[in-house]
């Protein structure tokens, strides 16, 4: 099977990965080219442009920043004139909206469009343990997932638009429970109390996330290295939820709060950290 990833960074190189060990014909693009240099080693081929690497297969896999990355690498000039025929797997996080105009944008020039986007992270990515929240028609839905199936669990949600909404529903509780779980933090720490006193309790409660463990030591030892999503990509996600949610009667003042955290953490330099870094703003040394 002839597959094409544009986007190779840190989720796109592992889907890649896993698509060479199952011994699929991979063709790569990504904007920064060593980027996808190591995955010429593994055997994928390195495209010096998109529209390359399009021509060059029938399923086309898109992780890529935003929907304006999506529309310069796989619609621009070049690009449309080798769609015709070929299947669009969209599988970042963009809003609904935007991909119910990408779909019609693929249709015009002859190719089915699939959203896919996944909840987890690289470790998953490379275990091909992702949830896989697709949006389509059936049919193509039918037709993609036996490579959907090469990275984890897909499930079709409903038409374009709803996989999209619901992979935002779920970064949205990153946002909120990421916050909600430093700030509590903050204070028992503040006022004394045993750390892992407070987990004990909260582990045995109807509170817990396996969230607040996997962050627990990022928090207390204050290092954010190493992300496997970066406190920007979490600013970009939160923001498109609020504009996709803005067009309903929704109450978005907490949220909204939150997106200052995220911007103050920016701001001040946490932009390329894990999104756990948000507890840096929320709980100051000093």
């Amino acid at each position: 099977m002839k597959t094409a990833v544009l986007g190779t960074g840190l989720m796109g190189a592992p889907l890649a990965m896993r698509l060479l060990s199952a011994g699929h014909d991979v063709h790569v693009y990504n904007r920064t080219r060593e980027k996808a240099e190591p995955l010429g080693a593994g055997g994928a081929e390195v495209c010096d442009t998109p529209e390359q690497a399009i021509a060059g297969a029938d399923f086309i896999i898109l992780m890529l920043a935003d929907v304006r990355a999506i529309v310069e690498a796989a619609l621009s000039e070049a690009s449309m004139q080798a769609l015709s025929g070929k299947t669009i797997m969209q599988m970042a996080t963009i809003a609904p909206a935007e991909s119910r105009e990408l779909a019609a944008e693929f249709a015009r020039h002859g190719a089915q469009y699939l959203e896919a986007p996944v909840l987890g992270s690289i470790p998953e990515a490379r275990k091909g343990k992702l949830q896989i929240m697709a949006g389509g028609e059936a049919e193509t839905y039918a037709h993609c997932l036996e490579l959907l199936e090469e990275f984890g669990a897909p499930m079709l949600v409903g038409p374009v638009g709803q996989g999209a909404a619901m992979k935002l529903a779920m970064n949205q509780m990153i946002a909120a429970l990421t916050s909600g779980f430093a700030l509590s933090l903050g204070l028992v720490r503040k006022e004394g109390v045993e750390v892992e006193q407070f987990m004990e309790v909260l582990r045995d409660s109807a509170l817990y996330a396996p969230t607040f463990d996997k962050k627990l030591e990022r928090m207390l030892d204050r290092d954010f290295k190493n992300p496997n999503f970066p406190l920007k990509h979490l600013d970009k996600d939160v923001k498109l939820f609020l504009s996709a949610a803005s067009v309903h009667t929704l109450s978005l003042s907490g949220l909204k709060g939150i997106e200052q955290i995220i911007e103050r953490g920016i701001l001040e330099g946490l932009s390329d950290l894990d999104y756990s870094a948000l507890y840096e703003v929320i709980d100051r040394e000093k």
